[in-house]
């Protein structure tokens, strides 16, 4: 049984739950250790006490930075009692320098595997801190053996022309985890004849987007209810002034917490119409480049995703003719888009997107396996031929 370290940035973060029941469903052995951001026991993995390196603020990069250089002097207590592992598997910029210096404790042959999936606004500088992080994480990941990233974008955009890195790439799209079969009629449910008003846009996941808060509830107003905001999810309260006061004071708008993923994920879809697939956060860089965990879920259910035209997700779905992309950010534009939605444009849309082939959006337990089979190749053999950053969209991870 291949026995993985897997070190996290975000021990709340249900993205790394998910992680690691994939790679638990695989076969894999997995120990997880990491810093806390905040409190979510929704992320919490059966069989699994994480190893707490420390505790961590969102958007605060300089408190990040000291309580990795903490970490790293600490490590050898943290870890006394973790056996030797056949692999790291390091998520994130923060956990690849812990995961160096966790290599410097079991013995060099340890291979690490760098996870990255945000491209932080860091590392797109252009100035001296811009180079000294991109040069951080080039000599961070000299000894890697393997790139997992989410989107072919952030190799096209970033990886390729500016990281420094040479790596073997694997895409790992943030698919819905499915490891039992779905009742069929239940997964196309959104494909029965609507009602009307009021149509739902669920906006679920990590909310972090100001912007989007705020087109969403311009939107909703003038629809005068119409359309309803239903948020699920975690806010990134740093990014908000308050999001909870916000949420209150609009009357078509409504917040309903986290929620258990995947387990809960066909409850709360079941419930709109349609996916918010859209995010300002990194506008022009990071956020017009992934692919997230909404869009695969959302369309796993037969929901309508909106999109922003000219971002990747944009590109992702007009290449299937699904969903619907947004031109301009602004509620004239949004309500030119669904203002005059019906049941008949509906269905057909969310028929659409329910024929597609579940394996557009689904991870199953044949590909955890073979994702862990992949990853136990590596530690049998050689690092890897680099060089094929620069085809990464055709040669991608095929799992």
């Amino acid at each position: 049984m291949l026995k993985i370290l897997y070190l996290a940035q975000d021990l709340a973060d249900p993205a790394v739950r998910r992680r690691v029941l994939m790679l638990k469903a695989g076969g894999a052995d997995v120990t997880l250790a990491g810093f806390r951001r905040d409190a979510n026991a929704l992320a919490a993995v059966e069989g699994i006490a994480p190893i707490e390196l420390g505790t961590t603020r969102d958007g605060r990069f300089a408190q990040r930075v000291a309580a990795v250089t903490k970490a790293c002097l600490t490590l050898p207590a943290k870890l006394r009692t973790v056996e030797r592992p056949d692999l790291i598997l390091a998520r994130n910029l923060d956990m690849l320098a812990i995961a160096n210096r966790a290599v410097g404790l079991f013995g060099s042959d340890v291979p690490v595997v760098y996870e990255c999936l945000d491209i932080h606004r860091l590392l797109l500088r252009q100035d001296v801190a811009g180079r000294a992080v991109r040069a951080s994480e080039a000599y961070l990941g000299r000894h890697a053996r393997l790139l997992i990233t989410s989107s072919p974008a952030f190799v096209e955009r970033y990886f390729r022309p500016l990281s420094g890195l040479d790596l073997p790439v694997m895409l790992l799209e943030n698919k819905v985890l499915e490891l039992h079969e779905r009742d069929a009629a239940t997964v196309a449910a959104a494909t029965m004849e609507r009602s009307g008003a009021p149509w739902r846009i669920g906006w679920f996941g990590a909310l972090r987007c100001r912007k989007s808060l705020e087109l969403l509830a311009a939107f909703s107003r003038h629809m005068q209810g119409k359309f309803e905001i239903v948020l699920r999810g975690r806010p990134a309260h740093s990014e908000f002034d308050d999001f909870e006061g916000f949420v209150r004071n609009e009357p078509h708008m409504t917040f309903h917490g986290p929620y258990r993923s995947p387990e809960e994920l066909g409850a709360i879809y079941e419930e709109v119409d349609f996916t918010w697939a859209i995010d300002f956060f990194e506008e022009g860089q990071n956020s017009n480049w992934l692919l997230p965990n909404r869009l695969y879920e959302g369309c796993r259910f037969g929901r309508v995703p909106i999109a922003m035209r000219g971002t990747e997700t944009a590109r992702f779905l007009a290449v299937r003719g699904l969903g619907l992309l947004l031109d301009e950010a602004g509620p004239d534009n949004l309500v030119s888009l669904l203002g005059d939605i019906d049941t008949e444009r509906y269905a057909d849309a969310s028929r659409r997107v329910a024929a597609c082939n579940s394996d557009t959006w689904v991870f199953g337990r044949n590909d955890c396996e073979n994702l862990v089979r992949r990853l136990s190749a590596i530690t049998r053999s050689a690092p890897e031929p680099t060089a094929p950053l620069s085809h990464a969209r055709q040669n991608e991870g095929g799992l």
